[in-house]
């Protein structure tokens, strides 16, 4: 399989980007800064494009089999919201120009749901996160309206963060609009069992048009 994957050089991206060589895919890893993508496999082309910039990214993602976006602006970006938001749409709308129709997002957990509520709207929810959570959750509500593309919205677990070092067991459980919790309460997962997720959701194509979440 030849997947375009944006984002390759950050956390998501980079441990994404190694499941899919492990798995003899071809991988287009896009990013701003490719000189920040450390894979030398050969089966890696590395290609510097600004997402902004949707010709040239559709031109980059032209003749994959699928999308994949792990973009995100950073988390200190003082324009966070509107980067984040502006980002996201660019992808889509390179993605309907590229011809590709599989595209997977890699949202946030702050589009679940726990009664009904999604957890971004919570009393609890980080204050230093919220502008992005809320960017990918009113980007989420964009792509839900989206009919031609055959695209699936990946929600995390509430704990998928670079302190979580439990590496890569292959487990998982799935679910779709609210969080999967283990038997002491917490929705976690590591970068590298995420990794697995998409990389198995690309060979199975189990979802389509819609969210999925994954923890252990």
């Amino acid at each position: 399989m030849k997947v375009a994957l944006i984002g390759a050089s950050g956390f998501v991206g980079k441990a994404l980007l190694n499941e899919l060589v492990s798995r003899g895919n071809e991988v287009v890893a896009i990013a701003r800064d490719t000189d920040k993508i450390e894979s030398t496999d050969g089966k890696v082309t590395k290609v510097a494009v600004d997402v902004l910039n949707t010709e040239e990214l559709a031109a980059a993602l032209n003749g994959a089999d699928a999308v994949v976006s792990a973009f995100n602006p950073g988390w200190t970006n003082p324009n966070l919201y509107n980067d984040t938001v502006a980002g996201a749409e660019a992808i889509q709308a390179a993605v309907k120009a590229s011809g590709v129709k599989r595209y997977i997002f890699i949202g946030g957990a702050g589009t679940l749901q726990i009664d009904g509520h999604q957890l971004v709207d919570g009393p609890d929810f980080p204050a230093e996160i919220k502008p992005g959570a809320t960017a990918v959750r009113d980007y989420f509500n964009t792509l839900k309206q989206e009919k031609e593309l055959d695209w699936v919205f990946f929600s995390p677990a509430i704990e998928m963060h670079q302190g979580i070092t439990i590496g890569r067991t292959g487990k998982y459980r799935l679910g779709k609009t609210s969080p999967v919790f283990n038997e002491e309460g917490r929705s976690i997962l590591s970068v590298e069992d995420l990794s697995i997720v998409i990389a198995d959701e690309l060979e199975n194509n189990a979802h389509h048009q819609e969210q999925f979440t994954a923890a252990y």
